[in-house]
């Protein structure tokens, strides 16, 4: 008795333990409203792969088979609800649950994209960049790019030019100019009154333009970092549109009508746009712009260099 007791002892000790097998995640990445994003696990052996965004499963990636070979895949599409960051997570339950144990990914921490521009229902569409004001010399001298660059990156003591430029959908794409805006200014973070923006011409090129001048004096802006900004553009009412129609002409070719085989003239339908008076007037459109840019691309105030 005591023999056998000891070889079944012995015989049990030969099965090894279930080990968890490796399952790392990569992909992810989208943007908001487009194609879906392909979050892939790849995993040591065979399986189920369960992905989740936090603890919420992804619907149709509850279990996914992956791959018979190595290297052993499973891929799961997800369309987000939303733009911004998210945590995508995975586990692996394995085909092979005497050899395995389920496995749990790292965390995989993903953003998914939304465009620059922003959305708004406003007609209005703006466009901004950041110049620095000629003249500045010594430790104030440029130091990315030239005077007169499109810039993101200031020092104290330096004076910044925003210019700003837009069309208005509802005027048939008309230029923003003195004729249609009421109102036009920059509202800065830590600035008690909004900047106003002037319209003119500089240099043969017409656009809105305000100025912040920087330095440490009393009454100048001084805040180093980040200048977090916003554009607003405020449209005049107006008593009539223009309406986006199509019309009737005929083909043209060096100044002569372009006919078929039979001899008839060939027509095109194009488009123009028609104007259109409206009563009661309509009302002045508000358009906002605020840069959406990681903060390393915004713009950036520095102190002014010690050598």
């Amino acid at each position: 008795m005591a023999l056998s007791a000891s070889a079944i002892v012995g015989s049990s000790s030969a099965f090894a333990a279930a080990t968890a097998p490796t399952i790392t995640l990569s992909g992810g990445s989208t943007v908001f409203g487009l194609d879906p994003a392909i979050i892939v696990a790849t995993t040591s052996a065979p399986g189920n792969v369960a992905f989740s965004v936090g603890s919420t499963l992804i619907v149709g990636c509850e279990s996914v088979a992956t791959t018979t070979v190595t290297p052993f895949l499973a891929k799961c599409s997800w369309a987000p609800a939303a733009a911004g960051p998210a945590t995508l997570n995975a586990t692996l339950t394995p085909t092979d649950t005497t050899t395995y144990t389920t496995a749990t990914a790292a965390p995989l921490n993903v953003k998914t994209g939304t465009p620059v521009q922003g959305v708004t229902p406003s007609p209005i569409s703006l466009y901004v960049d950041t110049v620095l004001a000629s003249g500045s010399t010594g430790v104030l001298a440029p130091r990315f790019g030239v005077s007169c660059a499109i810039t993101s990156q200031f020092i104290v003591g330096q004076t910044i030019v925003f210019r700003v430029y837009g069309n208005d959908s509802d005027l048939g794409g008309a230029v923003l100019d003195t004729s249609n805006v009421a109102s036009a200014n920059i509202t800065i973070a830590g600035v008690p009154n909004p900047i106003p923006l002037t319209y003119g011409n500089h240099s043969g090129v017409a656009f809105w333009s305000g100025v912040l001048k920087t330095g440490t004096t009393p009454g100048l802006y001084s805040t180093l970092g980040v200048i977090n900004f916003k554009v607003t553009v405020t449209t005049k009412d107006q008593n009539s549109i223009k309406v986006l129609s199509t019309k009737i002409v005929p083909r043209m070719l060096n100044g002569q009508r372009v006919k078929d085989s039979s001899g008839a003239t060939i027509y095109d339908r194009v488009s123009y746009y028609r104007t259109v008076p409206v009563s009661p007037a309509l009302k002045g459109a508000v358009g906002v712009w605020q840069s959406n840019f990681t903060p390393t691309s915004q713009v950036t105030l520095y102190a002014v260099p010690t050598n």
